[in-house]
């Protein structure tokens, strides 16, 4: 009795030291398989329905990517703060793209989820991960910019209002 008294103790303890680890605001780096600095990694993707584009394509213009899941409440919570202070600001800005990928969910999921919740900006499929893996090996929301030259200049995990405004202020910044 005594025993499983301790055990009891010893897991509500590790129960709470892992609450608090996984509450941190900055994730570990292996988070991230990209770092700030690095040259974004090269990929391919379906930018409207069989019609393919690279990210490559986008050299010039400051770019946003963004990861979500249709599910995904922090998600659920970004995206329309994305929609009106980032992409209604800047979508006519000729140096600016924003690239949101639907993780694991294909265009009969996407193209639904967007027309209810009004979004104009894209949501693109990442139906096996590829593009996702890249960048992270999980975990949503993230968002990534990448500067003209393809570099990573942010990237961040999760959604806090703190650090998005710091994306806001990011791209306002730039643009």
């Amino acid at each position: 009795m005594k025993y499983a008294f301790l055990f009891l103790i010893a897991g509500i303890f590790s129960l709470h030291t892992y609450g608090q680890q996984t509450q941190q605001a900055d994730p570990p780096i292996s988070d991230f398989r990209t770092i700030i600095g690095q040259q974004v990694p090269s990929f391919s993707f379906e930018i409207e329905k069989g019609k393919k584009a690279n990210i490559k394509d986008y050299k010039g213009k400051y770019v946003l990517i963004n990861f979500f899941a249709t599910w995904c409440p922090p998600c659920n919570q970004e995206l329309p703060l994305a929609q009106k202070q980032i992409w209604e600001k800047h979508k006519d800005n000729p140096k600016f793209a924003f690239i949101v990928f639907g993780r694991e969910e294909g265009w009969e999921k996407l193209d639904p989820f967007k027309e209810k919740k009004g979004f104009t900006f894209p949501l693109l499929p990442d139906l096996d991960r590829s593009i996702f893996s890249l960048f992270a090996p999980n975990g949503i929301p993230r968002n990534i910019v990448i500067d003209p030259a393809g570099k990573i200049i942010y990237q961040s995990f999760g959604y806090e209002e703190a650090e998005f405004e710091k994306l806001v202020k990011l791209i306002d910044s730039k643009l």
